[in-house]
């Protein structure tokens, strides 16, 4: 793939990404959605520092999280699900329009739920408020979909980053890491690499929009067959990682 390809698609994606940030709800807040989520399970101690460390610092197990993970998932599913054949309904020359439209909320849902996904297995703040919407942030998430989409480079350099932040690395030299030197051209390719996978699902929804009704069933049931894999792909990879893990953080 040529140099130029990369450029165009990193660009496209981008494009994607802010205007899915714009989509109602879309950040989710780490402190409020660990009390929230943690709550219903631990004493008031345990949840205080989980949110002040990470989940696993706070001795909550594996299966624990994993369970809340599932339900996060199982939920964010049905949402965009159903949102997914509401924007399906739509046919002929407003095929275009929706398809457009549902392309931005599939990716809004799919950033919610990576962010909850992210906290409850370790990471930090991803979209806060402090800095807006930097390079370093964008990175993260096009890594943090990279991953969801099977791409391997994706998952070894984001494994890299993770392995920083358990090791209480200074945030400054994370933050170059996702900006400059090695990791820059990584983040390119890995843009590629997702304007090429989700070539497939958009246009499947888009055929199925030319058919009214008919097309609200389509496209709702190809959201559901690409979004929850996509979601048990992340959670799969990110419990593995040291941030998850009560052991290596012990250490």
């Amino acid at each position: 793939m040529s140099e130029q390809t990369n450029q165009n698609n990193h660009g496209k994606l981008e494009k994607i990404v802010l205007k899915s940030l714009e989509f109602p709800g879309v950040k989710i807040n780490r402190t409020s959605f660990l009390q929230k989520e943690l709550s219903k399970y631990f004493d008031d101690d345990i949840v205080k520092k989980a949110i002040e460390t990470r989940p696993a610092q706070a001795g909550i197990n594996i299966e624990d999280i994993e369970c809340i993970a599932k339900a996060c998932i199982n939920n964010e599913t049905l949402k965009v699900s159903a949102l997914s054949a509401v924007a399906g309904i739509p046919g002929g020359f407003t095929m275009a329009i929706a398809m457009t439209a549902d392309s931005i909320q599939f990716f809004a849902h799919i950033i919610r739920i990576l962010q909850k996904l992210a906290y409850l297995y370790g990471w930090q703040e991803i979209l806060g408020d402090e800095d807006g919407f930097d390079d370093e942030t964008q990175n993260q998430l096009i890594l943090f979909l990279g991953v969801m989409l099977g791409v391997n480079a994706a998952n070894i350099t984001l494994s890299k980053i993770a392995l920083l932040s358990a090791q209480n690395v200074p945030k400054q030299l994370i933050r170059k890491a996702l900006t400059k030197g090695v990791v820059y051209p990584v983040i390119k390719k890995t843009s590629a690499a997702i304007g090429i996978r989700m070539t497939k699902p958009i246009f499947a929804k888009a055929v199925g929009k030319i058919i009214p009704i008919v097309g609200a069933v389509a496209s709702g049931g190809i959201t559901y067959a690409f979004f929850k894999p996509m979601s048990k792909r992340l959670k799969n990879y990110l419990k593995e990682l040291p941030l998850a893990s009560i052991e290596y953080l012990k250490e």
